[in-house]
């Protein structure tokens, strides 16, 4: 849902309302802490963002209906991967690394996540071992991904 709200012919905020919808993590996590799904995507961001959109909030339809609220731009660049080479899709894809562990980074003060960790090597026991299961699966992945291609089953084409 989008909202228009004009100043004068020339100035214009345009707002979208996306729905609120509960977390997937609920069913694990419980019930959020927050009374309303869009408050709870609301805080959510502003945890993972450097800056946040100043018309971030919230609000609730008359049938009950959540949604939070941000400023639509249209000037939102993407880039276009289907023109990248292998290079700059590595580069790419440590640039969004990067900025995505930025902004969990700002999501956890240090004594908490230390705390929750603790002084034991679990934590970075369990990482590496995460790590290791999710590079192996990946190679399988990968080899049966060269098998289907030698047997015909699919084509790859390869661009530089």
């Amino acid at each position: 849902m989008i909202g228009l709200f004009t100043v004068n012919d020339e100035d214009a905020i345009i707002l979208q309302f996306k729905e609120g919808n509960p977390s997937v993590l609920e069913k694990y996590a419980g019930n959020s802490v927050y009374n309303n799904h869009g408050e709870r995507i609301v805080n959510g961001q502003r945890l993972m963002q450097t800056v946040s959109d100043i018309f971030l909030g919230w609000t609730k339809s008359r049938d009950g209906t959540e949604f939070y609220v941000r400023q639509l731009r249209d000037m939102k660049a993407s880039a276009n991967v289907e023109n990248f080479t292998p290079k700059i899709l590595e580069e790419y894809a440590s640039v969004c690394g990067w900025a995505l562990a930025k902004s969990h980074a700002k999501a956890g003060r240090s004594p908490e996540i230390t705390g929750y960790i603790g002084k034991t090597e679990a934590f970075s026991q369990a990482v590496s071992g995460f790590a290791i299961q999710y590079a192996d699966q990946t190679e399988n992945d990968f080899a049966l991904l060269k098998k289907a291609e030698t047997e015909k089953r699919i084509v790859v084409t390869y661009e530089n």
